[in-house]
């Protein structure tokens, strides 16, 4: 059940894309071939890595929040063998693994403006966000915090730190997760929702990473709680980016969700109440309209 160990092929990859640049640039005569050339490798190694960095993320998270027989097997497993602690070095890898094809990324490009004296390399990172493949921005890495933190929960404790390199912070007074990354990166998630101004409840990370809560962002898609934000229409858009076609693969933040249940209990209770009883008066008007269809009222 538990993650085999992560390969450093992502980052070996990105080694000696580095190397095989500095050793080649000095031989590129036509600039325009050489962009079209480093920055076509370049995506393809991003997207590589961000794609190896998701699926592994979305494995390892879907384990530890198991359901149904699946989550029974876990718990006989324990028994036997600590999965917990293997579960915590996997994402430990994963944290390291996606910082430092980051840094590299960062590295490559301020490497590759200095020579060439553009500022390709810059505009470059725009485009990486575009795309959704920007790593420090992936909404796996807020679930991962999380995972670490719902672990940490255990202990009462409100911040852990893993090998001296990571460490995870959650401030209770304001809806605030900071991570500490290797290489010195500092990253700080705001967990309020942009369209009721709360802290985000039963959150989804739209593609362009936006969180907000379930209900907020079905109302924004004009898609019904039940229907689910798969049902949104391709044309509807993130309310403050406007990027349409972000809500069919939004990322449902279910190790934030059960983050904020263990520290917001109290408030977690009212916005769960809320939430049910506003999907079940939908789904009751849905019923009552369709009926009445059906028997030609309308």
């Amino acid at each position: 059940m538990i993650l085999p160990k992560l390969s450093k092929m992502g980052i070996i990859r990105g080694a000696t894309l580095s190397l095989y640049i500095n050793a080649n640039l000095a031989l590129f005569v036509d600039f325009e071939a050489c962009d079209q050339m480093f920055f076509s490798e370049l995506m393809k190694e991003a997207s590589d890595i961000a794609g190896c960095f998701s699926s592994r993320a979305r494995h390892l998270l879907h384990l530890h929040v198991a359901r149904g027989m699946q989550r029974y097997v876990l718990r006989v497993r324990q028994c036997f063998k600590n999965d917990q602690q293997a579960m915590l070095e996997e994402g430990r890898m994963l944290i390291e693994y996606v910082t430092m094809n980051a840094t590299a990324i960062r590295k490559i490009l301020k490497k590759y403006d200095k020579v060439h004296g553009s500022v390709n390399g810059k505009n470059f990172k725009s485009k990486m966000r575009a795309e959704h493949i920007e790593l420090l921005q992936s909404p796996w890495l807020i679930e991962l915090g999380a995972f670490y933190l719902n672990f940490n929960g255990i202990d009462n404790g409100e911040s852990i730190e893993s090998s001296g390199h990571f460490s995870c912070d959650f401030n209770p007074s304001q809806p605030v997760m900071k991570l500490s990354l290797p290489n010195s990166i500092k990253l700080e998630y705001d967990l309020t929702c942009a369209i009721c101004l709360d802290t985000v409840f039963n959150p989804y990370a739209l593609n362009c990473g936006h969180l907000f809560c379930k209900l907020c962002a079905c109302s924004a898609a004009s898609v019904l709680m039940f229907e689910g934000l798969k049902a949104a229409s391709p044309d509807s858009k993130c309310p403050i980016c406007r990027e349409a076609g972000g809500y069919a693969n939004a990322v449902h933040m279910l190790e934030l969700d059960l983050l904020l249940k263990r520290r917001f209990k109290d408030y977690w209770k009212e916005r769960m109440n809320a939430e049910r009883a506003e999907m079940v008066k939908q789904a009751k008007e849905f019923w009552e309209s369709q009926t009445k269809f059906m028997i030609g009222y309308y």
